[in-house]
């Protein structure tokens, strides 16, 4: 559902901004600047070290492995008994795939226990073009039913900053952004309540976003342009609410377990809030399906639309398209899951991100 743009456009200076900007970036050759160079090697270099700080844990963590994929703890445990630590950590910190949720809570409270213990993650994703998204992700779940999350996610602008400068906005600096999510989800029925074997697991979210350095993107594009590129467009926010409603069935029937997990975001965001905000909702649909291959393999697809309610601005800030990628995660014991996805991003600002890969990992105390 998309609602008109309340902002008013100066069509006369922005057409010709425009023309002007796609007539320069046809003769723009993609160089890079050393700068940006180091920084991807930079953050090549912490994901590297992220898997390696990961394989480290694993030397020590206990080798006991889960036979059985995500599912609520049982009443029959007389114990506390650490579960497979699925779901994983989705880039915005909550329990999920990559981009898509989970209904299930993430490391709830075990049997015998009053709350639950911590889970950490860390999420690489190269996108091409010197741009590249990092998240450190951070949640606990105090009761059953209650999962809090955070998560911090950072985007190098790559070669967006020298495109700007080579089409006439010869001021411009601001290589980066950086999203804080804060994340509260309440499980409001769990899987197979009331001893009905069809009810999937329903939870619900609510997430707040704040974007730190989108302002300062809009104002300095503003100043060297003339007139406020971003806010005509309708990018004209640094925060926001998102709503999500997810359901999520294990159907155990199948020559393997098969999970089923899909949802519904109500979001004022503009590539998941790294590109500011709107000032109106849209309501956009995601889901995903994971395949348990064998007790500590998965391979997952996962299906996530996004809102188009802004203007382009030339090809410096195309129209987003929807996400799609392929996973295969395997967990290493009760603590340890390590994944890794191919993905299709479409437009991610000024480039294409289609074809891309991506780590991801997180550790249950």
């Amino acid at each position: 559902m998309n609602y008109s743009n309340p902002h008013q456009t100066d069509r006369t200076a922005g057409g010709l901004l425009a023309t002007k900007l796609t007539a320069n970036m046809k003769a723009y050759r993609y160089v890079r600047e050393e700068k940006i160079n180091q920084r991807q090697r930079n953050r090549s270099v912490t994901a590297l070290a992220a898997l390696l700080v990961a394989a480290a844990w694993n030397v020590n963590a206990d080798e006991t492995q889960t036979n059985a994929p995500p599912a609520q703890p049982t009443s029959e445990a007389k114990t506390a008994e650490k579960g497979a630590p699925l779901p994983l950590h989705q880039i915005e910190g909550n329990g999920g795939i990559f981009a898509t949720l989970s209904a299930y809570i993430v490391n709830p409270p075990r049997n015998g226990e009053a709350v639950g213990r911590p889970s950490v993650g860390f999420a690489y994703v190269n996108l091409g073009s010197d741009k590249n998204l990092e998240a450190l992700t951070l949640t606990e779940s105090p009761f059953s039913r209650l999962e809090l999350g955070y998560g911090w996610d950072h985007l190098g602008l790559g070669d967006l900053p020298l495109a700007l400068r080579n089409a006439g906005l010869v001021n411009y600096h601001q290589d980066e952004v950086q999203l804080h999510n804060f994340n509260a989800r309440f499980q409001i029925l769990k899987e197979n309540d009331f001893d009905q074997k069809w009810i999937p697991a329903l939870t619900a979210g609510v997430h707040y976003k704040y974007n730190d350095g989108i302002s300062e993107v809009r104002s300095e594009v503003a100043k060297d342009a003339g007139t406020d590129l971003m806010g005509n467009a309708g990018l004209s926010r640094q925060q926001g609410v998102d709503y999500t409603l997810y359901a999520s069935k294990l159907f155990t029937q199948l020559p393997r377990p098969v999970l089923l997990e899909f949802g519904g975001r109500a979001t004022e965001g503009v590539w998941e809030g790294l590109g500011g905000f709107t000032d109106s909702y849209n309501f956009v649909f995601e889901g995903n399906v994971v395949v348990f291959v064998t007790s500590n393999f998965a391979l997952a697809a996962e299906y996530k639309q996004q809102p188009r309610d802004y203007q382009a601005i030339g090809n410096l800030v195309r129209k987003e398209g929807d996400w799609w990628t392929i996973d295969a995660a395997y967990v290493v014991n009760k603590h340890l899951t390590l994944a890794a996805g191919y993905g299709h991003f479409g437009n991610v600002l000024n480039d294409e991100a289609n074809g891309v890969w991506g780590i991801t990992t997180k550790w249950e105390f």
